[in-house]
């Protein structure tokens, strides 16, 4: 097996000399267009330079044959987060490895059906969607929505879209107390990120924390037979 690895960034945006010099390390794996993000193993080797930064990162993927991340949660929500928004920008869909009886699954009848519903809800709540965009820019100027990481079906992460609140205001208070704030939730139910029936998303909060607390946990491709690894190097990242 060939492994290369990397620094794990304990400052994600603004990391100091001293600071790269302290670095924990994670390991990567490479196979079949599919690379693995997995806690430091046994072998040590150089880590790769050119992934110190998010924007780095973000440049290898888009530059790279990688068709699939799969991380371990093992590996901590900071740098799943910081894996989850360069694959995000890189538009590599990232994917946590967890096992086959947590993975959320939605059969196509139902997501159908959830396509259909949310479509016809998406009609009906437009005016109350135009509404509150225009209160927020009068009573709450700044960015309209946020963005939060979940985890999905087959454990993909995506990024779940809410209006942004303050709780401050009359607006935010009262948006959040009748869930107004979830939505903009709809363009990802249409998307196939979320469902409206069945099984909840988990927040990547949570789904870290119920991970960690099973035991290690492989990824069905992951135990099959070790020849295809390839070396990862920063010349086919």
């Amino acid at each position: 097996m060939t492994t290369s690895i990397i620094p794990t960034l304990k400052n994600l945006y603004d990391v100091t000399q001293e600071q790269q010099d302290n670095r924990g390390y994670c390991t990567l794996q490479w196979r079949r267009g599919k690379l693995l993000v997995k806690p430091l193993g046994q072998v040590k080797q150089p880590y790769l330079p050119s992934l110190n930064s998010k924007r780095s990162l973000v440049e290898c993927l888009q530059h790279s044959p990688v068709s699939l991340v799969s991380i371990d949660p093992k590996l901590g929500e900071a740098l799943l987060r910081f894996w989850a928004d360069a694959c995000e920008e890189a538009q590599k869909p990232i994917f946590l490895s967890i096992p086959v009886s947590k993975k959320l699954s939605n059969q196509p009848f139902w997501r159908l059906i959830d396509w259909i519903a949310a479509s016809v809800l998406l009609l009906l709540v437009s005016p109350i969607m135009l509404g509150l965009v225009v209160l927020m820019h009068v009573y709450s100027p700044g960015s309209i929505f946020c963005r939060e990481c979940r985890v999905g079906e087959r454990g993909k992460l995506f990024q779940a879209i809410r209006f942004r609140t303050q709780n401050t205001t009359l607006l935010g208070r009262s948006m959040r107390k009748f869930s107004l704030d979830n939505l903009p939730q709809l363009f990802n139910v249409l998307r196939g990120e979320m469902n409206l029936t069945g099984s909840r998303c988990w927040t990547l909060e949570d789904a870290v924390r119920q991970l960690n607390k099973l035991p290690e946990i492989k990824a069905s491709w992951e135990v099959e037979a070790q020849s295809h690894l390839l070396n990862l190097d920063s010349q086919t990242l």
